[in-house]
């Protein structure tokens, strides 16, 4: 395992769990003592931080890899990831707008995008075996 790849994993694993703390504990303090209107706007944002972060771990590695074919695998992954979140958000977007169908908030388009990017990477490792 290389440089780029070791420091993605130590940057990646501890931003995860702080994402699981914040998701936890922004909720059970929604749940259980709710705040007042001003701090629960700054309090509703705290996990989003950690999810910035893993975009910015993300960069950062492919900034750092430096073999070009990792790369070039990372990014056909990557961009895969966004053609099918992007084609998921304007399809069921139109079906919200013109047939009854559940609505599907903005928010889960990151948990598309990240597991769109798996798939992406998974399709790009076989295309490349």
């Amino acid at each position: 395992m290389n440089t780029a790849r070791r420091r993605y994993i130590a940057w990646f694993i501890p931003t995860m769990l702080a994402y699981v703390v914040a998701v936890l504990g922004v909720t059970w303090m929604f749940t259980n003592h709710p705040p007042a209107a001003p701090v629960s706007y700054a309090i509703a944002l705290l996990p989003a931080f950690p999810v910035l972060g893993v975009i910015a771990i993300l960069g950062r590695y492919l900034a750092e890899e430096t073999d070009e074919f990792i790369r070039m695998r990372h990014v056909t992954g990557l961009l895969i990831a966004i053609a099918l979140t992007l084609s998921f958000c304007a399809t069921w977007g139109f079906l919200e707008f013109y047939v009854d169908v559940p609505k599907v908030g903005i928010f889960h388009a990151v948990w598309i995008f990240f597991g769109a990017m798996g798939l992406g990477n998974g399709i790009t490792a076989w295309w490349y075996r």
